[in-house]
């Protein structure tokens, strides 16, 4: 979990700081005062925009008390980020239903209540985001590692299916997160081929512990495995949702 939370709030700062405006005017000016470390000038410009039912002005708000700026004009609040969340969540916004549902899951300024979070995941994963659908992965890969303790042989063999099948969505799409948990899945199983390749499409974004299991897994395989574990690689393309 605590790497699935660091996924998280890597994915929150990127879309914060790297997300394009829709459109020219206030949501331009805010992209650009946010961009210049200027937050207290950003809030204040999507403000107006997300009280007249903006809902991508409203997620961007919501995002911005969720991670805060501390002595800059923004600090921490996580009603007011649930609040717009919400708001936009409520108009169909996937990012929005996504961080809604993560604060329900990791229980920030709620009471943790996994229902709920998979509600809103559900909602965003069937619109096609990625993030969504890793999360939702992640959801039943936890389900799965109870039901191996419990020794319930169905039930783990249901949620391992459904981890590896929003886990896949979301690779398809180059989550790199979502690729690591895939390639860890196939390494379980036994799977080199396809654990080898997950992990290292994963790596090859930056993520360390894939490149460190793409290893432990590369000392299982032939030369003839990696080699077309690598062609795979090579030859994968993303898919649009």
């Amino acid at each position: 979990m605590k790497l699935a939370l660091k996924h998280v709030l890597t994915a929150i700062i990127l879309i914060l700081s790297l997300a394009a405006p829709v459109a020219a005017g206030p949501h331009e000016d805010a992209a650009a005062a946010y961009s210049r470390g200027d937050y207290a000038t950003a809030l204040r410009l999507l403000r107006p925009l997300a009280d007249q039912g903006d809902a991508v002005a409203q997620f961007d708000l919501g995002l911005m008390y969720d991670v805060g700026h501390v002595g800059q004009g923004v600090p921490p609040n996580y009603a007011e980020a649930r609040k717009w969340y919400r708001l936009a969540a409520d108009q169909g916004h996937a990012e929005a239903q996504h961080f809604l549902g993560l604060m329900y899951y990791f229980a920030k300024g709620v009471p943790q209540n996994y229902a709920e979070a998979r509600k809103w995941y559900r909602l965003a994963a069937d619109q096609g985001n990625a993030g969504a659908q890793h999360s939702l992965g992640h959801m039943s890969s936890g389900w799965y590692i109870v039901a191996h303790e419990q020794g319930n042989a169905a039930a783990r063999a249901q949620h391992f299916a459904e981890a590896a099948r929003w886990h896949r969505l979301a690779a398809d799409q180059g989550h790199s997160g979502a690729q690591g948990s895939l390639g860890s899945m196939y390494h379980f199983i036994g799977d080199y081929v396809r654990a080898h390749m997950w992990l290292d499409l994963s790596a090859a974004q930056g993520l360390q512990q894939a490149a460190t299991e793409r290893d432990d897994v590369a000392k299982l395989m032939t030369p003839a495995q990696i080699a077309e574990a690598q062609k795979l690689a090579r030859e994968w393309q993303p898919k649009r949702p």
